[in-house]
């Protein structure tokens, strides 16, 4: 009786989600929202001065900023700053409801989205790249495979490959998702470690095929190939995902999303 009365305790927790500095500024501006503070149209402080309210660096107000406008709540103009897009509080409110709720650093969710998308770029870039833009894939192509031994670097490099090829796409809309998945894939890519493991000559194998299908001009190869090298990548992460929820350990004095290895195991770099 007792471990059934336990058991249904431990069926009704949930998981804490440890929100970000960004998020709870969304949060704020959402409340100025729906309390008639903030309306339509209406110019936000600088961001100067929002740093020093929200007591946060000014790149943290920026990332806040930047989704909201990405998402359509904010807009930049020139010479007055930054804005409410002038449309009703009902419509703004569930916008920036929308926002809240996308899941930040949510492996799953990113890399799901990422392979739909850049399989989709890397075919309208064979498509509709200039010469220029094809030679600048090469050129970040082979800059990351010159710094495959070091991670930091390469994983810049990788991003910059994606970017590259988003922006030859011709499609404004679909280089603007990619600008917003690629950095999120960073961060999440660093935290992971993700090329500890030796598989940076199959990244490398993965991005020429995508770069020769471009230089070709052959759509659907290009997807094709693209769609595998993130497949294979979305494949792989979620491996060091569920290794690490085993090897690592809570450390009570980290920030958020800071974890210790146990060190007991021993990894191949």
């Amino acid at each position: 009786m007792m471990a059934n009365t336990v058991k249904l305790i431990a069926d009704r927790l949930r998981k804490i989600e440890v929100k970000s500095p960004s998020h709870l500024i969304i949060e704020q501006i959402r409340g100025l929202v729906a309390e008639g503070v903030l309306k339509p149209g209406q110019k936000l402080p600088s961001e100067r001065i929002m740093s020093e309210r929200f007591a946060v660096s000014r790149g943290i107000v920026r990332e806040a900023l930047r989704r909201l406008e990405f998402y359509g709540v904010l807009k930049t103009l020139p010479q007055s700053g930054t804005v409410l897009e002038n449309i009703g509080a009902p419509t703004l409110a569930v916008l920036i409801d929308n926002v809240l709720e996308i899941p930040g650093n949510d492996f799953a969710t990113l890399a799901e989205a990422r392979l739909v998308i850049e399989a989709h770029t890397a075919r309208l870039a064979a498509a509709h790249a200039s010469d220029a833009q094809i030679a600048e894939i090469r050129r970040v192509h082979a800059r990351f495979s010159g710094v495959a031994g070091d991670n930091r670097k390469a994983l810049e490099e990788n991003m910059l490959f994606h970017l590259r090829i988003a922006g030859a796409s011709g499609n404004a809309v679909l280089r603007s998702f990619v600008s917003q998945i690629e950095p999120e894939i960073m961060k999440f890519s660093i935290q992971l470690d993700a090329y500890r493991d030796n598989r940076m000559p199959d990244i490398i194998a993965e991005h020429e095929a995508v770069v020769e299908a471009i230089e070709r001009r052959d759509p659907e190869g290009a997807a094709a190939a693209m769609a595998r090298h993130l497949e294979n990548a979305r494949t792989h992460d979620a491996a060091l995902v569920a290794e690490d929820e085993d090897d690592f350990v809570p450390r009570p004095d980290a920030a958020p999303g800071r974890r210790k290895r146990k060190p007991t195991r021993r990894r191949t770099q």
